[in-house]
């Protein structure tokens, strides 16, 4: 028997240990998590380099995904990038590895939701309007700013995999 289809996470109720101003910053992130899952879940490992038309390709998205919460979240913490996290921007759409699975490239993005979830439920309400640098330039922002920026473009992103990956199945 299939198994009912749940509403989006933000219409499930509050997640608990988050708090209240955090709450559709989580959300966006579980139900990007969620849709992630379901459309790699058969997705050849491939095409996941392809780029259709020239577009960003489905690996892309997957390690941006990943690198983008590390990077916005560090920056909410008030830190700088490390060189690793720098190195790691430069590879985005490039294989790590002899060969690339689409199925690590989305456990290395749920570990990173994880990470962002704990960063959440440990950030004080207090400083959600503090000021925060972004980048080299240190561009003006707050944590909350970043915070939520993460959960934009996580699913602005997401709805990029989702194209992507219909066109090339």
């Amino acid at each position: 028997m299939a198994q009912p289809k749940l509403p989006e996470v933000w219409l499930r109720g509050p997640l608990p240990q988050i708090p209240p101003f955090l709450q559709p910053v989580a959300h966006a992130l579980l139900q990007a998590r969620e849709e992630v899952a379901t459309l790699m879940q058969d997705f050849p490992d491939e095409l996941l380099w392809e780029r259709p038309a020239g577009v960003a390709s489905v690996g892309f998205h997957l390690q941006h995904l990943t690198g983008v919460l590390d990077r916005l979240f560090t920056y909410a913490r008030g830190k700088a990038l490390t060189r690793e996290q720098l190195n790691t921007l430069g590879t985005e759409g490039k294989c790590p590895e002899p060969t690339c699975r689409v199925q690590d490239l989305v456990q290395t993005f749920d570990r990173q939701v994880d990470i962002a979830l704990e960063q959440l439920r440990h950030t004080d309400e207090a400083t959600l309007t503090a000021g925060r640098g972004v980048g080299r330039a240190q561009l003006p922002s707050t944590v909350l700013g970043l915070l939520v920026h993460a959960a934009e473009h996580t699913m602005r992103h997401v709805g990029q995999l989702s194209v992507t990956s219909r066109v090339l199945v």
